[in-house]
């Protein structure tokens, strides 16, 4: 079993799972955070712990809902089993399962799937990204008309400042609006918690698509642990984006 195999195939499973429980008047629970749960999340989140104590035992998993850490590997497959909760428990259809090998820290393969509007993005270190088959690059657009998914308040009037054309959207899935970046539909997309779960994936599929990936300070990190949230971005704003965050006070939240 190949690394790509395992995770296109557990992917299409979890888009099963998905497709099969999406309705309105989802029944949930709220977490200690204060964010939705709903038996879709915890579900796929086992099948990928059985998933990779079956292909891969020596390997460790860390999941939104639940993690399997026990062989303390350099090898960690770390999970969002429902990226969207939030839009997915409430009738909106905006979700994504999101799955990312990590070595030492460092992504180096990625899964996210749109299971509802059936789109497959996969990535691979120094072999590019694809959706659905068909590789695919970041767009070239600066921030005039540009559209953007910024999950921060507190930089969205700085934001619209800067760059009076742009539109600010929050879609309440990050990884959802970072498969669009890697698509080339969105400029960039602002995250500012602490989840690895939430940019394991993005890091290796954005910037195998040529944009970029870093932290709130512009730095490279690990995605085995906790982060410093990131900005993913087709790389022309980048650092333009960065001055915003700066300015504004923009810190990862826990």
């Amino acid at each position: 079993m190949t690394y790509k195999k395992f995770a296109i195939d557990i992917a299409k499973q979890a888009g099963k799972v998905i497709r099969a429980n999406f309705k309105q008047g989802m029944k949930k629970d709220w977490k200690g955070n204060g964010t939705p749960v709903t038996i879709t999340d915890t579900t796929i989140n086992k099948m990928v712990i059985a998933g990779v104590k079956k292909y891969f035992p020596t390997h460790d998993v860390l999941g939104e809902e639940e993690s399997s850490l026990k062989n303390h590997s350099k090898f960690l497959w770390v999970c969002d089993p429902v990226d969207g909760t939030i839009p997915f428990s409430h009738g909106i259809p905006t979700c994504v399962f999101s799955l990312a090998l990590v070595v030492d820290g460092k992504p180096v393969a990625g899964v996210i799937y749109d299971a509802l509007l059936d789109r497959l993005l996969y990535g691979e270190k120094n072999k590019g990204t694809f959706l659905n088959g068909k590789k695919i690059h970041v767009n070239k657009q600066g921030m005039d008309k540009a559209v953007v998914d910024w999950g921060s308040q507190k930089s969205q009037a700085q934001l619209a400042k800067h760059f009076p054309t742009c539109f600010i959207l929050n879609l309440y899935s990050v990884i959802y609006s970072g498969m669009l970046v890697a698509s080339g539909e969105l400029v960039a997309s602002l995250y500012t918690w602490n989840h690895a779960h939430d940019g394991a994936s993005l890091k290796i599929i954005i910037e195998e698509a040529g944009g970029i990936v870093t932290d709130l300070a512009g730095k490279d990190q690990r995605y085995d642990g906790e982060i410093n949230g990131f900005l993913a971005s087709n790389g022309k704003v980048h650092k333009d984006l960065l001055k915003v965050i700066k300015q504004a006070g923009d810190k990862a939240n826990r």
